[in-house]
């Protein structure tokens, strides 16, 4: 059953204040919005956050992620040679945003997610999962797993390239978030390598001439610490873009849709994002390692496992507030049970300050706990008898 504990700690975190901490506001014509704060767990701004939406390019983030997710894992190289099917390069050469590929050209992994995060080829998209998996219908089956795994459940990816497809390709700004945030930290170099080049040459004009596309992300080279991610545009989707950008340690991922032009699109990225880091602010609850409390454990080597802090932990609170009235608990569905595996992650801190938003981020077990032997699972049930346990 789902347990709860009050921090005795919570007050000593933070000095309380008799002012609450009240959330600064802000709004956007954009039809969508969200702003998460990686580090606090906090959502700062959220607009139909939930909604399902057309992603248009943004989807390729996925098919990036997948490509990253082979590459770290040792099973797909850079360097491997892809070729452009004249099937393919007959249906991508002319429709949207393209790499500028050649029929039956070989093109390396490398190039082609360059082709697809800086200069948002549908082309290059398609050749890539067709690379990877031989199809592009068997390449979505890897999106929608991989996407489902680190908790994006409420979307569904019909194409590599996010073109329209009838419905069948649809996101939520929630979603589009854990997928930045899910290539951010699990794939650190890939992501530094790939998304913030400023522009890519590939193919020649008809007179011969180099080709050369700048990087459509509004943010990037704008706002100090941007990074990433991708944006998007077709008729049915109007304009988006996911961001995200780090200032002196502290992460924020945007995600923007339903942007009525390329100029609204720049204009609201770069004022919600920037309106995160002025008005917000982050104090630290606890560094990573340290031990935020403990949960029970049934059928265990031990009747209990400690719960530490995976990262840095911190709290978002308006900026210009030195303290707020925080208050923390620690919620998990407990006992846990045994075996529980050092690092896993078995519960939540919740903290909340003011009349913001519950912040929530995960702790992970510090120990590892097997299951108890037959004799100690034997003691542990007559212990719950007789009501010892």
């Amino acid at each position: 059953m789902p347990r709860t504990l009050l921090l005795a700690t919570a007050a000593s975190v933070l000095i309380t204040s008799a002012a609450p901490a009240a959330a600064p506001q802000f709004d956007t014509p954009a039809k969508v919005a969200y702003l998460y704060d990686v580090n606090s767990g906090a959502v700062l701004y959220s607009k139909n956050a939930d909604a399902h939406m057309p992603p248009a390019s943004m989807a390729k983030m996925m098919t990036t992620e997948v490509a990253f997710e082979l590459i770290d894992k040792g099973q797909l190289s850079p360097n491997k040679m892809c070729t452009v099917r004249p099937e393919t390069w007959q249906k991508w050469h002319a429709q949207g945003s393209t790499m500028f590929l050649s029929p039956n050209e070989q093109v390396s992994v490398d190039n082609l997610i360059k082709g697809i995060v800086t200069l948002s080829g549908n082309d290059a998209a398609v050749v890539l999962a067709e690379c990877i998996a031989g199809t592009e219908q068997a390449f979505t089956g890897q999106m929608n797993a991989l996407a489902k795994k680190f908790g994006a459940t409420n979307s569904h990816f019909g194409t590599a390239n996010g073109w329209p497809d009838n419905g069948v390709t649809y996101v939520t700004a929630r979603d589009l978030a854990k997928i930045a945030q899910a290539t951010i930290e699990h794939h650190p170099q890939l992501y530094k390598k790939y998304y913030g080049l400023p522009n890519f040459t590939w193919g020649k004009t008809m007179g011969g001439n180099a080709i050369t596309q700048e990087n459509r992300n509004p943010i990037l080279g704008h706002v100090p610490g941007a990074d990433g991610l991708k944006t998007g545009h077709t008729d049915e989707a109007g304009y988006g873009f996911t961001g995200s950008a780090e200032e002196n340690g502290r992460r924020l991922i945007e995600v923007l849709a339903g942007m009525a032009s390329w100029n609204q699109r720049v204009q609201e990225s770069t004022r919600l994002i920037q309106w995160g880091f002025n008005a917000w602010t982050d104090k630290p609850l606890f560094k990573a390692g340290a031990k935020v409390g403990a949960a029970s454990v049934q059928m265990g080597s031990s009747s209990e496992v400690p719960l530490i802090a995976p990262h840095d932990l911190a709290v978002s609170i308006p900026a210009g507030l030195a303290t707020g009235t925080t208050s923390m608990k620690i919620r998990y569905d407990g006992p846990l049970m045994a075996p529980i595996a050092k690092g896993q992650e078995v519960a939540q801190l919740v903290v909340t300050t003011g009349d913001t938003a519950p912040q929530i981020v995960p702790l992970v077990a510090g120990d590892d706990v097997g299951r108890a032997g037959f004799f100690g699972r034997i003691w542990l049930g007559l212990k719950q008898l007789v009501g010892m346990a």
